[in-house]
């Protein structure tokens, strides 16, 4: 299997998104630089809502099966955290494998392999705007993909809709992974999934 795939010149439907998204990288950027000055260390959101836009409707298009995972959907589920990509879990077939390759030209990105060959990670980078998308067939803490898209949450993004991973999951995740940075935001993912249990009994 290539190292890389470098996508195609033509340029995709839908490119007022693509403004949105260089706007988009530039919000990531100071949201990253805020994290840095704020006292907690994150920022009170993740403003990456045309990012995730055009995303969700790459993915539709090219029917590739995936689910946000990592502080990307802990973002989503409502948690206090940043983050300067996207990352998601899918299935490593033949066939999503070709669909990944499509996605990347739709972008005018290319598929690297950084880790290859001892990882199940793709990474689709665009060198132009710094966008870059991880794919991961093998997640830490997750059995498999189809349990963690059972119990996924659909969210909608414009058109199109993106399944993001439970706030359950993506502590499993963390704390199976065991990095610096994964054990660093535990505690507000836990606070932010004890007060949506809170909010949630005190209803019914």
């Amino acid at each position: 299997m290539p190292a890389s795939w470098r996508g195609g010149r033509h340029r995709p439907p839908y490119n007022e998104l693509f403004d949105a998204r260089r706007n988009t990288v530039q919000a990531m950027r100071n949201d990253e630089a805020k994290a840095r000055r704020c006292p907690d260390g994150y920022p009170s959101r993740m403003n990456a809502a045309p990012l995730l836009a055009l995303v969700s409707q790459v993915l539709v298009r090219h029917r590739l099966d995936a689910v946000v995972i990592g502080n990307a959907a802990a973002a989503l589920q409502g948690s206090p955290v940043t983050t300067m990509d996207v990352d998601f879990m899918f299935r490593q077939t033949p066939t999503n494998l070709r669909k990944l390759k499509a996605v990347a030209d739709d972008l005018e990105a290319m598929v690297l392999r950084p880790y290859y060959p001892a990882s199940a990670l793709f990474r689709v980078v665009r060198d132009r705007d710094g966008l870059q998308l991880d794919f991961m067939a093998k997640v830490d803490g997750v059995r498999s993909f189809e349990a963690l898209k059972a119990r996924a949450t659909p969210v909608r993004f414009g058109r199109s809709t993106l399944l993001v991973a439970s706030l359950r999951d993506i502590i499993r995740s963390k704390e199976r992974a065991g990095r610096p940075q994964d054990l660093a935001v535990l505690p507000v993912l836990r606070k932010t999934l004890d007060e949506q249990e809170a909010r949630k009994a005190s209803r019914g």
